[in-house]
């Protein structure tokens, strides 16, 4: 019997944290709900939690203070949801290390494609045999894929939220290449993606702070004005 994930929903309102739990329940998801921080900390204390639906607008410590303190410590994928339409505020969230924002109200069965989606990408939901390369090879930079970690230069690892993992994933998979925001948000979400995603910037700005030495001229990942990113070198696969 294949395992099944676990998933925290952390929502003051009891209608909202209901629906959610049932919806997730009924596809397959083993789900516990809290209403604060302290409520997840419980949570998270208590056994393995494999991603976290996240409300900004929570009462005494916000969403954004405890996605802050959770990036902190893990890289378990969260999804902030609000019932704000600031963009600002979905940007101060991917900023803060989440790996997606879904605006109130939504459509239970985008949530759930979202929940899905970056499960599957940090590697959290089982997946078929793939056969590409192990790890990746970029100016002494090491990407594993199988531990999904990075090494620096100096054989150190460097740490990277599944969302940063992701872009420089596609990245050293797709290198000299011209990609578009489109193109990134296809590789990324898929159908989930949000028509206009201003996440990929955010997400790139992050992962050069990592990987960059001069921030004002960056030397990997390039932007093409009007067409996208590009990633400048050459990639090379090696053994694990």
């Amino acid at each position: 019997m294949e395992p099944v994930s676990h998933i925290a929903v952390v929502e003051d309102d009891p209608d909202i944290s209901r629906m959610m739990v049932n919806y997730m329940n009924d596809n397959g998801f083993e789900v516990t709900p809290a209403r604060s921080g302290r409520d997840l900390d419980r949570v998270l204390s208590g056994g393995k939690v494999d991603c976290v639906i996240l409300d900004v607008g929570l009462p005494g410590e916000d969403g954004l203070s405890i996605c802050r303190r959770l990036r902190g410590k893990s890289s378990i994928p969260i999804i902030m949801v609000t019932g704000r339409g600031s963009e600002t505020d979905r940007i101060v969230g991917l900023e803060l290390g989440a790996d997606d924002y879904l605006p109130k109200p939504f459509n239970p069965r985008e949530l759930l494609a979202r929940v899905r989606a970056v499960m599957r990408r940090s590697g959290t939901m089982e997946q078929a045999a793939d056969p590409a390369p192990q790890v990746l090879m970029f100016e002494g930079w090491r990407l594993d894929m199988a531990r999904r970690q990075l090494f620096g230069p100096d054989g150190t690892p460097r740490s990277l939220t599944s969302g940063e993992f992701n872009i420089l994933s596609i990245f050293c998979q797709h290198p000299r290449k011209v990609l578009s925001r489109d193109d990134l948000l296809d590789m990324l979400h898929g159908r989930a993606a949000a028509v206009f995603d201003r996440s990929i910037d955010v997400q790139i700005s992050r992962l050069r702070r990592k990987i960059e030495t001069n921030l004002k001229d960056p030397s990997f990942i390039k932007t093409v004005r009007y067409g996208g990113y590009f990633f400048t070198p050459q990639v090379t696969t090696a053994d694990n």
